[in-house]
């Protein structure tokens, strides 16, 4: 059951991205922000990106002041929203689906990209007493840098596909904007 609950007790727990909102009674709102938030600091700790976390940044910031904006609602408003989980990964509806097999590919890619750095860690880390020194230390310098290097060739791929959209979307509504001068 959804209540606003003590004012004391939602400010602390609002600090904690998701965590405001489990408190109030979304427990689904709650679970999508808290993993999302997880999943960027686990994310941004194994691949040592410090820059990703300025999304977990957002994301803290997005919790923290839903859960007062939540709380700031006329209580019928208040309880009138339905809780939902953010992301539909496994909704069987059309929304749900379509995100799921928009991203399917680009979430097994990330997966594997994780799988593949954390066995390999695990395997320099048990082998490292057989090498010699240089050659170790050689391998390690390389697979401390490289995820770093991937995931920035990765946003800058990522920017320039978005501006590459961005022309294809403007230059096509100039095209109708000048088909439809040209009826008139």
């Amino acid at each position: 059951m959804t209540s606003k609950k003590n004012s004391f007790w939602r400010l602390c727990f609002s600090f904690l991205p998701g965590a405001g909102e489990m408190y109030m009674g979304f427990m689904k709102m709650g679970v999508s922000i808290m993993s999302l938030f997880m999943a960027v600091f686990f994310i941004a700790t194994a691949l040592e990106f410090g820059a990703l976390m300025i999304v977990g940044l957002v994301i803290w910031f997005y919790s923290f002041f839903h859960v007062h904006n939540l709380a700031s609602l006329p209580d019928e408003e208040f309880y009138s929203i339905e809780d939902d989980y953010i992301f539909h990964f496994t909704d069987p509806s059309s929304v749900g689906k379509e995100f799921y097999e928009n991203n399917r590919r680009i979430l097994a890619w990330v997966l594997i990209v994780l799988g593949v750095a954390t066995t390999w860690h695990g395997i320099l880390n048990l082998i490292y007493v057989y090498l010699p020194d240089w050659l170790y230390q050689s391998i390690s310098h390389i697979t401390y840098d490289l995820p770093k290097v991937v995931v920035g060739i990765a946003i800058i791929v990522l920017g320039a596909a978005m501006i590459r959209g961005k022309k294809k979307e403007i230059h096509f509504m100039e095209q109708e904007e000048e088909e439809q001068d040209g009826e008139q």
